[in-house]
Parts: C-alpha cells; sequence; structure tokens
C-alpha cells in the first residue's frame, strides 16, 4: 500500500506538470518525459488499475486549466497524446494510437496497446491491429516479454481479441531475443500463472528446446511440474475454450465443457532419465507428475518401473506416495483396484 501510494503521489504530479507545460502561457515545452518516469515501474500486475488511476488524473489536470471562455471560436480541445490511451473517449483513443509511429517508451504504454487490441470499439481495435506487429519489433525486448507475458494469463477473458492478433502476439516470439527474456522471465519468476503462459506459449515451439532447462532450473513448482510433464508425454497442451455440453436433453440440462488443443513437441527427450530427473525434484507437484507417468508407461521401463514404484510409495507427499502404492500393486499383477 505504501509503494502504491508512492505511485500515485508521483504519477499525480507528473500528469500535472505534463498539462501546466501545455498552457498557452507556459514557457515550457510540452514534454511527456514526466509522466514516462514516473509510470516506468509500475507493476502490469494491476493494470486496470492504473489505467483508472491515470485517465481520472489526466481528467482533473485538464478541468483545473484556466481556458478563455470568451474567444469560443478557438479549439480548446486537448491535442493527443499517449495518455489518451486511457481516455473514456474511443475517438481518443483511436487517435492515441494512430499518432504511435515506433516504439512505446516503457512497458505501460506497451501493454495500453495491446489491452486495446480487446477494445470495445471496433475502430480502436482495428487501430491498434494496424500498429501491432511495428510496435512489437521497435520497442525493447525486456518490455515486450512483460507484456506478452502479462497478456497471455489474461487473455482467456478477453472475448473481443482476433485470433489474428493472438497469433501476431505468439509470433512475436520468434525474435530470439524477445524469446530469451520471455524464457528467463519464467524461470526467475516465482509467482503468477506462469505454468499458463507456458501452455498458452506451446501453441507455437519457440519454447521447446528450453523445456529442460525449464524444468530443471524454475523457481516456481507449478512450472517445473507443467515443463516436465510435456516432456514426459511429449507434447503441450493449453485451453482453447469452452463449449456447450448437454447432458440431459429432455430436461434442458448441459454444461460448459473446457476444450483443450495439444501439439506434440519439436524435440523429443529420452523418457526415463527425465522420469528419474522429475521423480528426484524436490517439489511434489513434479513428483506427482512422474508417478503419473510411470503408470501409465509401467509396461516400458522393465526393472526401473519397480525402483521407481518403490521410490514413490515412501513419498512424503500422500498424494505421490498413493500413486507409487498403486504402481506396485499393478506390477504384483493385483486387479482389485
Amino acid at each position: 500500500m505504501v509503494e502504491q501510494n508512492k505511485f500515485e503521489y508521483q504519477i499525480s504530479a507528473a500528469i500535472s506538470e505534463f498539462v501546466a507545460s501545455k498552457k498557452p502561457t507556459s514557457k515550457i515545452v510540452a514534454d511527456l518525459s514526466p509522466v514516462i518516469e514516473a509510470t516506468s515501474e509500475l507493476p502490469l500486475s494491476n493494470l486496470e488499475y492504473w489505467e483508472t488511476f491515470i485517465r481520472d488524473q489526466y481528467d482533473q489536470a485538464l478541468s483545473s486549466e484556466s481556458t478563455n471562455k470568451w474567444k469560443f471560436w478557438e479549439d480548446n480541445s486537448p491535442r493527443i497524446t499517449l495518455l489518451d490511451l486511457c481516455s473514456w473517449d474511443g475517438y481518443r483513443r483511436e487517435k492515441a494510437l494512430r499518432t504511435i509511429n515506433d516504439k512505446l517508451p516503457n512497458r505501460l504504454f506497451l501493454a495500453l496497446v495491446v489491452r486495446r487490441l480487446n477494445d470495445w470499439v471496433p475502430q480502436v481495435r482495428k487501430a491498434a491491429q494496424d500498429i501491432l506487429a511495428n510496435v512489437l519489433i521497435n520497442s525493447e525486448p525486456p518490455y515486450v516479454a512483460d507484456v506478452i507475458c502479462f497478456t497471455l494469463s489474461h487473455w482467456s477473458s478477453w472475448k473481443r481479441i482476433a485470433p489474428l492478433n493472438r497469433m501476431a502476439l505468439l509470433n512475436t516470439l520468434s525474435n530470439k531475443e524477445i524469446a530469451k527474456h520471455i524464457k528467463l522471465k519464467l524461470i526467475h519468476s516465482s509467482a503468477g500463472p506462469l505454468a499458463s503462459i507456458l501452455s498458452e506459449i506451446g501453441q507455437i515451439d519457440v519454447l521447446d528446446n528450453s523445456l529442460e532447462e525449464i524444468a530443471a532450473n524454475a523457481v516456481q513448482p507449478a512450472l517445473r511440474a507443467k515443463a516436465y510433464r510435456s516432456l514426459l508425454e511429449g507434447k503441450v497442451s493449453w485451453f482453447a475454450g469452452r463449449e456447450w455440453e448437454w447432458t440431459d436433453k429432455r430436461y434442458n440440462e448441459g454444461r460448459m465443457k473446457t476444450l483443450v488443443a495439444e501439439r506434440p513437441l519439436a524435440t523429443k527427450v529420452p523418457l526415463l532419465p527425465t522420469l528419474h530427473l522429475a521423480a528426484n525434484d524436490r517439489s511434489s507437484q513434479a513428483r506427482r507428475v512422474a508417478a503419473e507417468i510411470l503408470i501409465k508407461e509401467l509396461n516400458n521401463l522393465g526393472s526401473e518401473s519397480l525402483v521407481l514404484a518403490e521410490k514413490f510409495a515412501q513419498d512424503s507427499s500422500s498424494a505421490v506416495a498413493e500413486r507409487g502404492k498403486f504402481a506396485l500393486k499393478k506390477l504384483a499383477g493385483d486387479t482389485t483396484f
């Protein structure tokens, strides 16, 4: 909360300074750099809040300007700036997008441009789509990596973004520098829906060769588990939407069914060594994945099946131990389960 208050104060002061510099009586050339500097460290995780805050502060600063009411023939509407990416007015949001030539000054404004791909105004979405490729290519790779990770963690709820724009964002990862930053961000981050982000990236093969590194070194246990599952199953899967499924048409009953799409990995890894690595992972989530794969491959691993089953049966995690005991029963020919 203290940090948020600090950001709010800095942004409010920067916006006021910028608006004051735009007054006709000001001797200072209008410069957005104070706002850019004040917003450079904002966390994208709270993007919606900061978008609303910037919009409100900008509106308040503009309304406090003294205008000459007698010169009614003069156009007193403020000129379009990057701050209008947050405007309530769809026309101003579209114009703000059209004024962007190449790169964005920080990750916040880049995120706001990408967010406009899901705008409720079709013309704004079209403007964002028209500049998207150029903006992504010319912006700093770390900014692009952060914004794409943020977007991938939210876009399952974006209902207006076109499939073409989804793929355009994913295809940006074909840039090796951006892909490297994405990989490092996944490995070193400890919080967030990283496993979901990895799943979404899995729609293309850009990180296929990095899955072993992610599985071995990622800080977040859920991400290591996801990487091991993809490696051991030889495929990657992701959320592909929902569709209605009837359970009983006579009574007009049904439910929404989750759709999952999948793609085989471009690279294959040896099953047994990878299974041993997962079985010795420090997280029970990864060990549980290994135990599940063991049960599926029980008849294909020779004597190692028994070794791994006994190891899992003694695991400190009850979920892993259950699967280990189940594997032992299957090896013993027990058919009572």
